[in-house]
């Protein structure tokens, strides 16, 4: 395997602590509109998917282009005002990034969210330094296990799969990123070191801040 140059960072649940409020969004979305629905099901099933494929998901059939917009405006709003009274980065997500910067690796956003959840989360984050590319689910990339996402960033980025690392907090990302050639790290803010596992994973942890206590960074050379 190469050197690794670049960390490819999934947004929601790896870099801020927002999957409680897409929950709740889809809890309220449901309530709203009469709909019966297993909302601990439901997440499971669409974590990583992108806003088409979460809409095809709620409906449960194909859905047109304008039903998936009007789906995702009003969910992803009811998302938005809740998170903003309860923003919350992932622990030590800006100390670790700002690192990798210092050590000269190259750093990228992949996420399936759309613009507006990226904006919203990046003015509420203040990342600094930013990072180097993004790559959306409202791209016109499939969503999560597919690797598309992934390569999207990694090609942005200019440096070759094999040579980038992924932080993941759900199960379909970690797929992902085996299927786009990368190596992985788990986060588990929603899930636990067996459900993120596979042979191309280097770690586990619940943050950041255990990555930095363990010097993550400092080892990769040895990955």
């Amino acid at each position: 395997m190469p050197p690794i140059q670049a960390l490819i960072f999934d947004m929601d649940g790896t870099m801020v602590d927002s999957m409680p409020w897409h929950a709740q969004a889809w809890v309220e979305y449901a309530r709203r509109h009469g709909m019966d629905l297993d909302v601990p099901a439901f997440m499971v099933q669409t974590t990583g998917k992108n806003a088409f494929e979460c809409a095809c998901a709620l409906m449960g059939r194909t859905v047109s282009a304008e039903e998936s917009e009007r789906i995702t405006a009003e969910k992803e709003g009811i998302y938005r005002e809740l998170f903003a009274a309860n923003f919350s980065a992932v622990g030590g997500f800006e100390r670790f990034a700002a690192q990798a910067h210092e050590m000269g690796l190259k750093v990228a956003i992949g996420t399936a969210g759309d613009q507006d959840n990226v904006n919203f989360v990046l003015g509420n984050l203040q990342m600094q330094p930013p990072a180097h590319a993004i790559a959306r689910g409202d791209e016109g990339l499939p969503g999560k296990p597919h690797p598309d996402i992934f390569l999207k960033a990694a090609e942005r980025l200019n440096v070759e799969p094999a040579a980038c690392v992924v932080f993941e907090d759900a199960p379909h990302g970690i797929e992902a990123a085996r299927r786009a050639g990368m190596r992985a790290v788990g986060i588990g803010t929603t899930h636990n070191e067996q459900d993120l596992g596979g042979p191309h994973v280097l770690a586990w942890a619940p943050d950041f801040s255990t990555l930095l206590n363990k010097q993550f960074l400092e080892r990769l050379h040895d990955a």
